[in-house]
């Protein structure tokens, strides 16, 4: 007597779609980058609070050489905690040129107030690689900041 396990009929083409992406992403090379002396970006020591809790962060970027939409992201926390909420997002432009990027955002769950906080900025694109837009990290940034009241 063999034990097998019998799978669904309906659970079947779950589970081969599921196998073919997982081989997909398996087959597909590792997109990473550390940034070059004309990749960056920075974040500016001063962020805005407003009174409904929405945050402003800014900095600048510099990038260059992209086939695929790049974004500059950013996300807020606590200067002593380890979540981390995202604000926003700046869409960029890779010409080799310095940018300013400002991106807005308020924290769904946990208002973020005035005071120390620490900041994350990341340059990332979408890289077409196999035809799957993977992300492919140009510069990033983090660092302790003071969010203004206004």
């Amino acid at each position: 007597m063999s034990l097998r396990p019998v799978l669904s009929p309906a659970l079947r083409p779950v589970l081969t779609t599921a196998a073919g992406a997982a081989l997909l992403l398996l087959a597909a090379p590792a997109v990473t980058a550390t940034a070059g002396p004309s990749e960056s970006v920075t974040v500016d020591p001063v962020g805005r609070v407003a009174a409904d809790g929405t945050v402003t962060l800014s900095g600048t970027y510099r990038c260059t050489g992209n086939s695929g939409p790049v974004f500059v992201s950013s996300s807020v926390g606590r200067k002593d905690a380890t979540t981390r909420y995202g604000i926003g997002g700046t869409r960029a432009v890779c010409d080799g040129a310095e940018h300013r990027w400002v991106n807005t955002g308020k924290p769904a769950s946990d208002p973020i107030e005035p005071g120390a906080a620490r900041v994350e900025a990341t340059v990332m694109e979408l890289r077409p690689v196999g035809g799957l837009p993977l992300p492919y990290f140009h510069a990033a940034d983090e660092r302790d900041v003071t969010l203004m009241a206004g």
